[in-house]
């Protein structure tokens, strides 16, 4: 079981009782230098490189299959988007860009709107009852990713934190919680779903702003 019997009943609880995890200072200059992407509405193929590996850089032959043409297009596709569906599936559309890929780049482009859909992120939120399926953390979709947002958005508000900043911060809590190896199979709990589970798909459908638009370092 990756993650042990947990002392919250909901992701709020857990926000609200544990220390918000700063940021790594590598990761903060790298969002630091990406800041004019959101104006510009694009990233470059160096761009896209350095951020596709910071969250994976095992699948680096993979995108530099890209051409900066394919990834100019993509670029301004996802960010010019308004339905987080489309945006995330306009950047998978790039060769070697998955799910949790695609979240990176967005969370670099802007942390306060975005966390990257993590394995131990999820797992965690999945413990806590918070999202459906896949107790693993892997093999996530794009309704995944808009289910992940739909928890973690509301969760960051109430804070007063960026959303990253929830993210890393429940990464940091599985790290702390974890029971056995990352990648063990899981088994289903008796009372799954027992935390309140997050609002469904169409809380973010349509709710990103126009204006949005290493391994993970310290991860």
């Amino acid at each position: 079981m990756p993650v042990k019997r947990l002392p919250y009943a909901s992701v709020e609880a857990l926000l609200a009782s544990e220390a918000l995890a700063e940021e790594d200072p590598s990761t903060r200059a790298l969002i630091a230098a990406l800041r004019h992407v959101r104006r510009r509405r694009e990233f470059s193929r160096a761009e896209f490189l350095a951020m596709c590996r910071w969250k994976s850089p095992r699948a680096a032959p993979h995108y530099r299959r890209n051409t900066p043409g394919r990834i100019r297009r993509a670029s301004r596709a996802a960010l010019a988007e308004r339905d987080e569906r489309r945006r995330i599936e306009a950047l998978t559309s790039l060769s070697g860009v998955s799910i949790p890929v695609a979240s990176a780049i967005l969370t670099l482009v802007d942390p306060r709107r975005y966390g990257v859909l993590d394995i131990r992120v999820w797992q965690l939120l999945h413990a806590l009852g918070a999202v459906p399926g896949k107790p693993a953390g892997r093999g996530f979709g794009p309704v995944d990713w808009e289910r992940y947002l739909a928890c973690l958005r509301p969760a960051a508000r109430r804070l007063g934190v960026s959303v990253r900043i929830a993210e890393y911060t429940l990464f940091h809590c599985h790290r702390r919680f974890q029971a056995g190896r990352l990648y063990d199979p899981v088994a289903r709990r008796g009372r799954a779903g027992r935390g309140r589970a997050c609002h469904g798909p169409s809380a973010v459908a349509s709710s990103a702003s126009v204006s949005t638009g290493v391994s993970r370092a310290g991860e």
